[in-house]
């Protein structure tokens, strides 16, 4: 490798991807070949402990190998929504990955950079010490020493995996910066960014006069944002279509003392649904309790769909399930969540109108944002341009609709909705680390 180089990293809830300034030396960006072809790859770390002795440091994969290893039953502990944990108390926490072997969540973090760096290199055929690391508007809603907290906690595992200068741009400004490089007139743009773990807004200037400029503070009207988006979508949908035929909601059967029956503990659903609690619902102790709480299910067939979630591990399995079926939305009216994991022949119908049922609390606390975006900057909402629409939660069409409805003269301008805020963030590298027009 010749000389040191720099990056743009969209560290996603979901997703991540890199882009670099363009190997030919052209103006603009490229974005990094992460996994074979595919520029974008889910934020997960597998941590593989089958056959390894105690001394031994489990083996990391990433990605869709880390997804790929979990899904195939290999022994280990899948890590996904790692961003989530910023500014939470579980940041300096370490967990169990399985035999025997713990892990601290912050350096499941690093290691995930570590990976990103790495792949950044081969890229280039550089070193990289710099990075451009995107952040939304408020990794926790509301607290602002906590929310400083998690971007300083995310510097220091930057660092720690050998980037020596590290800047932080806003996701939806990166995204805006994107969108700027194709209006040919100035704009007053709002840039929906609903990504897998925050909804954000910024209320921003755009136009071919401003490019040039590195610093853009003053184009900046206003920032806002909710920590909802697309993993509550999952959950919500999980929660609603998939959880009440394993029980959830279901009654017991009629009691001798003559009282209504008794609805099943719900907690166990809740927790199979959230990602970071899943591996906690396989503990021996915990496959006991449940299992001892059969005379509780009227329908013996839902207590014994959740075991068999719970004994082969499914809960990831059924949360992936509902975001397909979430995706699917974007495509069709309807979508068929296929559980013949837990047994032949079960499966849910979702149509969109359910859906949309099922997140219409976070459907108006995100369109909420929206409107108060508008409230901070100032701006009427007949004077908002355009909404600028990005991140993979945009693929639904009722959630659009519902942020539209915030500035319905305003144009709507879908765009990449993977690849918007990394090419954005590397438009920003550019002015910032080489003060190229980009």
């Amino acid at each position: 490798m010749k000389r040191s180089h720099h990056c743009a990293i969209d560290f996603g809830t979901s997703n991540s991807a890199v882009a670099l300034p363009r190997r030919d030396g052209g103006a603009g960006v490229e974005l990094v070949a992460l996994e074979g072809a595919f520029t974008g790859m889910p934020t997960a770390v597998f941590y593989a402990v089958e056959g390894l002795a105690a001394f031994q440091s489990p083996e990391r994969l990433y990605g869709r190998a880390a997804i790929a290893a979990y899904v195939d039953g290999t022994e280990g502990r899948l890590m996904r929504s790692m961003k989530s944990i910023l500014g939470s108390t579980l940041v300096e926490r370490a967990t169990e990955v399985g035999g025997g072997h713990q892990v601290r969540y912050l350096d499941v973090i690093a290691a995930y950079l570590r990976h990103l760096k790495s792949r950044a290199e081969s890229h280039a055929g550089l070193a990289i010490d710099r990075a451009v690391i995107g952040r939304p508007v408020f990794f926790v809603d509301d607290e602002p020493e906590r929310d400083a907290a998690a971007q300083s906690a995310l510097e220091r595992v930057a660092r720690e995996v050998g980037f020596a200068e590290v800047q932080f741009q806003y996701e939806p400004i990166a995204a805006a910066f994107d969108h700027e490089q194709t209006v040919s007139r100035e704009q007053v743009v709002m840039v929906a960014d609903i990504g897998g773990g925050t909804s954000d807004f910024s209320v921003v200037r755009v136009g071919p006069a401003r490019r040039t400029r590195l610093d853009r503070r003053d184009d900046i009207l206003a920032n806002h944002g909710v920590h909802v988006a697309g993993t509550d979508f999952d959950r919500r949908i999980e929660l609603a279509h998939v959880m009440p035929l394993l029980g959830l909601g279901s009654l017991g059967p009629p009691r001798a003392d003559g009282e209504p029956p008794r609805e099943v503990p719900s907690g166990i659903y809740f927790d199979l649904a959230t990602w970071h609690l899943i591996n906690t619902c396989y503990a021996p102790a915990r496959v006991l309790e449940i299992r001892g709480l059969r005379e509780w299910y009227a329908d013996a067939r839902t207590h014994a769909r959740l075991m068999q979630v719970l004994e082969r591990r499914l809960g990831h399995a059924l949360i992936a399930k509902a975001e397909d079926a979430k995706i699917g939305l974007s495509a069709a009216p309807a979508t068929r969540i296929d559980l013949g994991l837990i047994e032949s022949g079960l499966a849910a119908e979702l149509r969109e109108p359910q859906a949309m049922a099922a997140i219409a609390h976070d459907r108006e606390r995100i369109a909420a944002a929206a409107r108060e975006a508008l409230r901070q900057a100032a701006l009427a909402p007949a004077r908002l341009d355009a909404i600028y629409f990005t991140g993979g939660s945009t693929g639904l069409d009722a959630l659009v609709q519902a942020i539209g409805a915030v500035a319905p003269g305003a144009a709507q301008v879908r765009g990449d909705r993977f690849a918007s805020v990394a090419t954005g963030l590397g438009v920003h590298a550019r002015r910032l680390f080489e003060g190229a027009a980009a």
